[in-house]
């Protein structure tokens, strides 16, 4: 990884730092979910209890991965800033890497008062093998929403970025299984949930963290999800670009 891409990463790492409320914001809401409905419903559930750890885990990752970072693109292009990187010898990728891995970074500081949580006042049980494993499914799991928030923030002005971003970001959340556990969802819900990619995320996570058997369906459907999510923000960005140095 080139020094370039870092001293982005660092820069982009200081904006978010400077103005805490959306960390706070992505890391709260999970820890408070998992104290309000899981600790008191499930956390006497060793299985349940970590199934669902791994799902609000995810849940501020995707936070982050979906709003965040397609609200941050469209405020970016708003920008004279970004146009001018735009037309750097070096290129867009020094800049794209580092807005990646700041993302990543922090989709894991998200996930961090979920897992004290679960571990202080859940039975939800887990290695430190099982840990690392799942931290790594959450971070992969991002990428296909990284994309869709790129997508959403090259299409779209900072405004139509927040509303756009939460009207998925719900419905998606809510279809894959993330706030309410796959065998109680309505029957329709259960129909349609395999073919979304945050089951499929899901599904990895409850494999990895509490050893259950994953969906193939979700599983195909978050590769297919993926491929079609990069190939559309792959043209959003070439189409943003025409649009503004043609």
């Amino acid at each position: 990884m080139s020094s370039l891409a870092l001293a982005h990463t660092r820069y982009l790492l200081l904006e978010q730092v400077r103005v805490p409320i959306g960390l706070i914001a992505g890391a709260l809401f999970p820890a408070v979910s998992m104290v309000a409905f899981v600790v008191p419903f499930a956390g006497q559930d060793p299985r349940a209890a970590t199934m669902a750890t791994g799902s609000l885990m995810f849940f501020g990752a995707m936070s982050g991965a979906l709003i965040g970072l397609s609200i941050t693109v469209a405020q970016d292009r708003e920008q004279p800033w970004s146009p001018y990187l735009r037309t750097l010898p070096a290129g867009p990728a020094a800049h794209f890497t580092g807005r990646i891995l700041a993302t990543l970074v922090t989709t894991v500081t998200s996930a961090v008062p979920v897992l004290v949580v679960g571990a202080l006042f859940t039975e939800a049980t887990f290695t430190a093998p099982r840990l690392l494993a799942g931290l790594g499914v959450l971070v992969a799991g991002t990428v296909p929403f990284m994309l869709l928030g790129l997508l959403i923030g090259y299409l779209t002005a900072a405004k139509g970025a927040i509303a756009v971003s939460q009207i998925l970001f719900f419905p998606l959340a809510i279809l894959g299984g993330l706030l309410l556990p796959p065998a109680i969802l309505p029957d329709f819900i259960q129909v349609v949930s395999p073919f979304t990619p945050t089951r499929g995320v899901a599904e990895l996570l409850w494999a990895v963290m509490a050893r259950t058997t994953p969906d193939p369906v979700a599983l195909v459907s978050l590769a297919v999800w993926t491929v079609l999510a990069a190939l559309a923000a792959g043209w959003a960005y070439r189409r943003d670009e025409g649009r503004r140095f043609s």
